[in-house]
């Protein structure tokens, strides 16, 4: 194993996430799309489908592959799709994606509507590989680290914590978050209001009767949320995310939004505004809230600048403007499906029908 990844084992991360993540069984199409920068997870993630008697289909991306793609597109490629991926996406039975990027921003110079009309475009492959078992997770690599600030050894420990694959047992642990989330859906289900409040920020969303899901590292390795879809005109007020995003490789900071009857009425951000502005214009289901999750896992202790890790941070609450997940019972449609945090560690309040359930980041 390479020294740097030596607090990340891969062969134990591969074993997560064919056994507990995906439950991988005998003679199913397993999918797995990454980089190869991943290859030491790669090779670990082939032997553990195959010692489950499962076919392992390898997608591995070469460095540069998706800008070098949109810079050659035709108008075919960005607003159609050959037929072998929506057949590849119904013949599949899970899905496996592993971020392991050599430039993060490696997207940062291409047109943002093209990134959009790509994925406008294949809504129909997207929809059909969420009804699929799938699950998404991360790979270590300089990239990544560097946009942490941290070295590689040390972003490789924090990846494994957060993991839980520095306890001696993680699938035992990954059942004892959630054991505590279950609990807190308990205390949710019957709620028919949210409010949020931080510096900057005070908003209410109505959640009655939708279904609140227990994100336990099924489909997200690392995970620690709970998330539902409100109502999709119920949303009200101001909320100001303190936490920078970076979708497709943009810096996107400081961001304010205003809402009334469930729709974004003003917007700004610090940073990256252009983009903010393009990502609300991808269609109409881009102004609203498809979902609200809130973030369990204190085993993340900081933003690392990575969406799959920073919204699942403990004490934290995040929406997504754009697709709701239909499981939640959310109706919102979109191509955009992007989340953005909000820290209620320094003096934020979470409160259900009045009652605080997470004040300054510890739950009550």
């Amino acid at each position: 194993m390479n020294a740097v990844h030596a607090a990340l084992d891969p062969a134990a991360h591969a074993d997560l996430l064919a056994g507990y993540c995906l439950e991988v069984e005998p003679g199913q199409q397993v999918l797995v799309r990454s980089t190869t920068l991943a290859a030491p997870l790669l090779l670990e993630v082939q032997r553990a489908i195959l010692e489950r008697d499962a076919w392992p289909m390898l997608r591995v991306e070469l460095p540069g592959q998706t800008p070098n793609y949109y810079a050659h597109a035709r108008n075919r490629h960005l607003d159609d799709y050959p037929d072998l991926t929506l057949t590849e996406a119904k013949k599949i039975d899970c899905l496996l994606g592993i971020q392991a990027p050599g430039d993060v921003r490696e997207l940062a110079g291409v047109d943002p509507e093209h990134i959009a009309r790509y994925a406008r475009a294949r809504r129909d492959v997207r929809e059909a590989t969420m009804k699929k078992r799938w699950c998404s997770t991360l790979w270590p690599t300089a990239a990544l680290a560097e946009q942490a600030g941290m070295t590689l050894e040390d972003f490789s420990a924090f990846v494994a914590g957060a993991l839980f694959l520095d306890q001696p047992d993680p699938a035992a642990a990954w059942g004892g978050l959630r054991a505590f989330q279950e609990r807190l859906i308990d205390r949710l289900s019957d709620v028919r209001e949210l409010r949020v409040e931080a510096e900057g920020t005070d908003l209410t969303l109505r959640v009655k009767g939708r279904t609140w899901v227990n994100s336990d590292g099924k489909r997200n390795m690392p995970s620690g949320e709970v998330f539902t879809g409100p109502h999709e005109t119920s949303v009200t007020g101001c909320v100001r995310f303190t936490v920078r995003s970076a979708p497709a490789g943009i810096d996107v900071d400081g961001v304010e939004l205003e809402f009334r009857e469930g729709e974004v009425v003003g917007a700004r951000a610090e940073r990256g505004d252009e983009y903010l502005q393009r990502a609300l214009a991808t269609d109409a289901g881009a102004r609203r809230v498809g979902e609200v999750g809130i973030g369990t896992n204190f085993g993340i202790t900081r933003p690392v600048g990575v969406i799959l890790f920073d919204e699942k941070i403990g004490g934290t609450v995040h929406l997504a403007l754009g697709r709701s997940y239909p499981e939640t019972g959310g109706k919102n449609s979109s191509a955009l499906h992007w989340d953005l945090i909000c820290d209620l560690r320094a003096g934020g309040r979470l409160s259900a029908d009045g009652e605080p359930i997470m004040e300054n980041g510890a739950f009550r």
